[in-house]
């Protein structure tokens, strides 16, 4: 496995280059899936980068993963590693379950998030002694797979997939924005009440703090991989835990790895789907992007997307976009978060030869590096996973 992994490495850093300019960013402008084109593009902010992205295509399926790690990168950097191999044994393991899409299913994607969920929890157990801050490491996890002309999309925390199609009536040469994803986020209204109420007789259990609403005062989404000690009471309440961390005294658990799933079938004017983390959101709307993308070429569109957001960063700051690249990491995050957006293209309606085009070179997948940073010094990420697992 590790031998495989090695002889990766060298075929990961073709899939991508750096951007000019900005030595934080990294980006793959344009390559093919089953159904089009998708492209990606990441930018760091964190010290260590905390985003973690990957695309896997094949002749009839195309999966998408975008995870947001909180509290360090470990959680993150897991999902990354583990998620799509589970999702790959559960496809066929459980082939059963809907044969007419080829095994894919609400049930499969959930049993997928689970397997994750229960495999980090194994993780954080065997190394607590030595890391105990592990426990509160966690990631937002957002999936999309596109099989046999149906979507399906996974969510856990407030990352986002967005669709934009083509306006009906007299309005056929504009786009519009359909979000697909619910932003498990107590800073929205319907989701801080969903949280109350499943635990009325904690008064405290969503603070208003520094500014934002926070689950107990600490985390702002309500759903993940990971964050065990918001999870697991024998966690918090470990000595080894409460010498890193200060206790939280918990009735129950206040988040979960539950995955909110849409399933949908793709129309004609159905355009393109954007997956991003919240360093995009929090800059950019959904109608904006959907209208960038809409408006420009295809080829580096990702890599647009997080240049307009710095360029709102810059602008809320006053400063120049040429001044933000030159921050370095760590600093950079006092003015933005680590931004990854995938835009993936839906050309499978537009005729036959766009179908084989793409599905002879869709096979494959994209990985963003593990850190945009250390781009070429992969081998010290690995030891970082190492040592915790």
């Amino acid at each position: 496995m590790m031998m495989l992994r090695s002889l990766s490495r060298p075929l990961e850093r073709c899939l991508g280059v750096r951007a000019g300019g900005d030595a934080l960013m990294w980006h793959a402008d344009l390559k093919p899936h089953a159904s089009g084109d998708f492209s990606i593009a990441v930018v760091q902010a964190n010290n260590c980068l905390e985003d973690q992205s990957q695309v896997f295509t094949s002749p009839f399926a195309t999966y998408v993963g975008v995870y947001d790690g909180h509290g360090g990168p470990e959680a993150s950097r897991f999902v990354n590693k583990h998620l799509f191999p589970f999702l790959h044994f559960k496809f066929w393991h459980f082939s059963e379950f809907d044969t007419e899409q080829g095994g894919l299913s609400a049930d499969v994607i959930k049993k997928t998030f689970n397997a994750t969920e229960e495999e980090f929890l194994r993780l954080v157990k065997r190394s607590l002694s030595v890391r105990p801050q592990i426990a509160s490491v966690g990631s937002c996890c957002l999936v999309g797979a596109i099989s046999i002309d149906v979507l399906y999309v996974a969510n856990l925390g407030d990352s986002r997939a967005v669709l934009g199609r083509k306006a009906s009536g007299d309005k056929e040469n504009t786009v519009v924005a359909e979000r697909l994803s619910t932003d498990h986020n107590v800073g929205v209204e319907e989701v801080r009440k969903e949280v109350e109420e499943l635990h009325p007789d904690d008064s405290h259990i969503v603070i208003y703090t520094r500014g934002v609403w926070r689950i107990k005062g600490i985390i702002q989404v309500s759903r993940s991989i990971g964050d065990v000690y918001l999870k697991k009471p024998e966690f918090y309440r470990d000595p080894i835990f409460q010498q890193f961390g200060s206790p939280v005294p918990l009735k129950r658990p206040v988040i979960t790895a539950e995955p909110s799933i849409l399933i949908r079938k793709l129309k004609p004017q159905d355009q393109f789907l954007i997956f991003a983390l919240d360093g995009l959101w929090e800059q950019l709307s959904d109608e904006a992007t959907v209208n960038i993308i809409f408006k420009n070429p295809r080829a580096g569109i990702a890599r647009r997307l997080v240049r307009a957001a710095l360029q709102e960063v810059a602008k809320k700051r006053e400063m120049r976009y040429s001044d933000i690249k030159k921050i370095k990491k760590g600093i950079r995050r006092h003015f933005h978060d680590d931004i990854t957006v995938i835009v993936i293209y839906l050309d499978k309606h537009r005729g036959s030869f766009c179908n084989k085009r793409t599905k002879q070179n869709a096979m494959g997948c994209t990985v963003a590096p593990v850190d945009i940073y250390s781009f070429n010094a992969d081998g010290g990420d690995e030891d970082l996973l190492q040592k915790i697992t």
